[in-house]
């Protein structure tokens, strides 16, 4: 079996990839953050009813978490530079071919289909580089490259909404096009490691007979799934899923229903990314300092993240709302900025790449399920409030498997010989 020799370098050529990941980010995932800001042109230029529109939104989720497992099994067969770079084209040419506004199928196709392949096949590899490039300083690395997305999504909102008013929807789509080509600039800079340049001590802990399925480079590890510890974090991923994507969709709505005027409930949405932001930062930085396990500090930042959200409901004033947001955003960035980098925790830097597949393959469950059942709530009981409440207690029960999860890996821990 292949042995690795040292650590990851820890710095060095490693921060040009923290770079390049931050504008992946950002030309990904702060992109189809701003797809909001489309959505009525789009209904409007074809004539359809709302809910025939939100198909192209939901198209490009269900692709970018489908296509997670495909991006990770061609990162490891060709390479992460590779990968991004296919995906940069596939981004732009989404776009581009949205920009001509043909019929709405096409923009299935386009927005949803293309743009969707796109961001998997940029994110992914991205991720991936980063947590084989950083070992001491991981959690810090992450937590700037996932930034980006906060940054450019506060930058893009009133950018795309200037290119509307300036291009129509169409013209605007196709400079995103352009723009989004720059992914292939970045992939470009994405050079890959030495095999000998990732760490032993990074590997999970197999017995002979696992160890021999696993030791063949470029396979995707698919026998991961049998490990109860990834599979009860999965479980973690699916209930945190649900409950991440209720409060932005619900957010503004809530506030409108207590008679905020709409220019402050969208403000709200503006602090809540900069709190994002500095949340991924701060728990970055905690993460690195090492004073208790990443799973530990996970199970805090997302237990608290559900008690916000329970607790939400009873904003009733511009400035509580404010409040709340700002505590929510804060910790949903202290949560993405360490649950990614945790799953090497779980199975070590080899099997990272295939586990990071299947968890963003079965979490697109739990981003399906959760906003049409909160959706379904409101409706029932003619309140906002039963959004959060769902979001709330998704995420606390989340909290339970990562407890789970911790647990296993350290009685695995306990049980190695010396």
């Amino acid at each position: 079996m292949e042995r690795y020799l040292s650590d990851p370098p820890d710095g060095g050529y490693g921060w040009v990839v923290v770079t390049s990941a931050f504008f992946i980010m950002g030309l990904t995932a702060a992109v189809f953050k701003n797809f909001g800001l489309f959505f009525l042109e789009i209904q409007s230029h074809y004539d359809v009813l709302t809910s025939t529109t939100s198909w192209v939104t939901s198209t490009t989720i269900a692709v970018f978490h489908l296509g997670a497992p495909l991006a990770s099994a061609l990162s490891m067969h060709l390479s992460q530079r590779a990968v991004i770079m296919v995906g940069g084209l596939l981004a732009a040419s989404g776009m581009i071919i949205a920009s001509l506004g043909l019929s709405l199928p096409w923009m299935y196709l386009s927005m949803g289909v293309l743009q969707g392949l796109g961001i998997s096949f940029s994110w992914i590899p991205a991720n991936s580089m980063v947590s084989h490039y950083f070992k001491r300083w991981r959690p810090i690395a992450y937590a700037i490259a996932s930034s980006g997305e906060c940054v450019f999504a506060m930058g893009f909102s009133p950018f795309f909404q200037w290119l509307i008013d300036s291009y129509s929807w169409q013209g605007s789509l196709l400079i995103i096009g352009g723009l989004q080509l720059n992914l292939c600039v970045c992939g470009a800079l994405m050079k890959s490691l030495p095999a000998a340049q990732t760490s032993i001590q990074d590997k999970p802990v197999l017995d002979t007979k696992e160890e021999s399925r696993t030791s063949k480079k470029g396979t995707f590890q698919c026998s991961l799934i049998r490990r109860p510890e990834l599979l009860l974090y999965i479980m973690f991923s699916i209930l945190a899923a649900a409950g991440f994507f209720i409060p932005p969709l619900f957010l503004v709505p809530y506030a409108n229903s207590l008679g905020m005027e709409q220019y402050w409930a969208a403000s709200v949405l503006s602090v809540l990314a900069l709190a994002d932001l500095l949340g991924r930062l701060v728990c970055g930085w905690l993460a690195n300092l090492r004073l208790m396990r990443n799973l530990q500090l996970l199970t805090m930042v997302v237990t608290a993240l559900g008690v916000v959200l329970l607790l939400l409901p009873i904003a009733q004033s511009y400035w509580s709302i404010l409040v709340f947001s700002s505590l929510y955003g804060f910790l949903f960035g202290c949560v993405v900025a360490i649950h990614v980098t945790s799953i090497v925790d779980i199975v070590g830097l080899e099997g990272f790449d295939s586990a990071l597949g299947l968890f963003m393959l079965f979490r697109s469950s739990g981003g399906f399920v959760g906003p049409p059942a909160a959706g379904w709530l409101v409706d029932w009981t003619h309140d906002f409030s039963a959004s959060f409440y769902l979001s709330g207690l998704c995420l606390v029960l989340s909290g339970v498997f990562v407890v789970l999860v911790d647990r296993l890996v350290e009685k695995k821990k306990l049980k190695l010989p010396d």
